[in-house]
């Protein structure tokens, strides 16, 4: 257990809280994911248990930060293996109250997450895609040992703006 929260692996029968995060996640950081807020919501509990489902499936890891006292949860961290010996990072989030606090969620989460894509693909990276005007979240991978990689891709739902590519090497 860390301080004040611990980490778990989701699990299909995390849908409601997954969802409820993923809502919070789409109102207050729209930029910083592919899916709109009206989408979400209308998304059928069959969708919801896939969602949570597949964070324990083969090739991937979904985790949460769960505050110690209760089943609330804090934050979300996802990764998958592409395929090509590399994995990515996705659905990275941490409620406002728990960002760049003291008490070291936001690394706690990428700490498992790296420690499980590095057992998966030794000699790989971990890439993840931010978006441009998210000068926070690149600072904390920057921080992490993040490097950009002079790659950009469109951002989906707004393709005037960029997602800007950075990597971790694990080798």
């Amino acid at each position: 257990m860390e301080s004040g929260f611990r980490i778990e692996r989701i699990a299909e029968s995390d849908w409601q809280r997954m969802r409820a995060l993923r809502l919070e996640m789409l109102a207050d950081t729209p930029l910083a994911f592919l899916e709109t807020l009206e989408d979400a919501r209308s998304l059928p509990e069959v969708a919801w248990r896939s969602r949570a489902g597949r964070s324990s499936r083969e090739g991937s890891i979904g985790l949460a930060a769960v505050e110690a006292a209760s089943t609330t949860w804090l934050g979300t961290m996802s990764a998958y293996l592409d395929g090509r010996g590399d994995a990515m990072l996705v659905s990275v989030y941490v409620t406002p109250a728990w960002r760049g606090t003291a008490m070291g969620l936001t690394d706690a989460l990428l700490d498992e997450v790296e420690t499980w894509v590095r057992a998966a693909v030794p000699e790989g990276r971990l890439l993840l895609h931010v978006h441009e005007d998210n000068p926070r979240a690149r600072a904390f991978y920057a921080r992490r040992g993040y490097v950009e990689t002079g790659r950009t891709i469109a951002y989906p739902l707004d393709r005037t703006q960029n997602e800007v590519e950075m990597a971790l090497p694990l080798g």
